[in-house]
């Protein structure tokens, strides 16, 4: 990152005093989704709660890649994630370009480390709708960890197909002003309650982003997407693939991973 970008990303954190569901892609965990038995008649609350406790494993150690696409072409950048639940996560890049840069989550804030600066900031305010390495998702969209309920009520308002997979279509209204989305609509698989598609709007209605499953993977009883399409729709943008190329689950993470000495290593 250039210096003249980490000064605007300081000064935006002085001016100003912070779900996603992608939260859905760099909480690694929440890529996590078991498969439960199918269940009928339920209601909007039931299937967000079956959706939520299939996201949240123990630990993991994901390995992939974003490729984000603009009018330039496409880029890749890899990373290496650590999590812990929901509330926990160190995400590393190892491709060249980004080499060392990492992401680190916890106790409800969000911090950057770039090695060529040896510099920690915490990011907060308006420098949390930066966009990650250029990419679609904003570290805002990396915020949370709360369940969704404590920051939407949920309704039922139809089923739909999404890819030939039928799934609940469930609205969320926000219950304050502090989220990032102040309306979402979910389509959740009816028989495996992983998240289909969503499309996440602002207070006035227009349509800001949208997250597609193109890809699931199967491991250790787990069934979760390997890889997804974010659009940010306010910008010209071809859109960034999140993909998952390997997940080893329930595993041995080095200790104090998430700590704020450990960011620095």
């Amino acid at each position: 990152m250039h210096n003249s970008e980490k000064k605007r990303i300081g000064r935006n954190i002085t001016r100003a005093g912070m779900r996603i569901l992608i939260s859905a892609w760099l909480l690694p965990a929440s890529f996590l989704f078991a498969t439960p038995p199918r269940a009928e008649a339920l209601t909007a609350d039931e299937i967000i709660e079956r959706m939520e406790a299939n996201q949240t494993h123990s630990t993991a150690i994901i390995e992939g890649r974003l490729v984000i696409s603009d009018r330039f072409g496409d880029r890749s950048s890899t990373y290496i994630a650590h999590s812990e639940g929901a509330d926990r996560f160190l995400v590393e890049f190892t491709s060249r370009a980004e080499e060392g840069q990492r992401v680190l989550r916890r106790d409800d804030s969000l911090y950057l480390y770039y090695p060529d600066a040896r510099e920690t900031i915490r990011l907060q305010g308006a420098a949390l709708r930066d966009n990650l390495l250029g990419s679609d998702i904003s570290y805002e969209d990396m915020t949370g960890g709360r369940g969704l309920a404590s920051d939407y009520r949920f309704t039922l308002i139809g089923e739909d197909e999404v890819d030939g997979y039928p799934s609940y279509k469930v609205e969320l209204v926000a219950r304050t002003t502090s989220v990032a989305y102040p309306r979402q609509v979910y389509w959740v698989d009816r028989e495996e309650f992983v998240l289909r598609r969503a499309e996440q709007f602002a207070r006035s209605g227009r349509l800001l982003k949208t997250v597609h499953v193109l890809e699931t993977m199967r491991r250790d009883g787990y069934h979760f997407p390997s890889r997804m399409r974010v659009v940010d729709e306010t910008r010209r943008s071809s859109g960034t693939e999140m993909i998952i190329e390997s997940a080893r689950l329930g595993v041995s993470l080095p200790r104090n991973i998430f700590s704020l000495d450990a960011l620095t290593w």
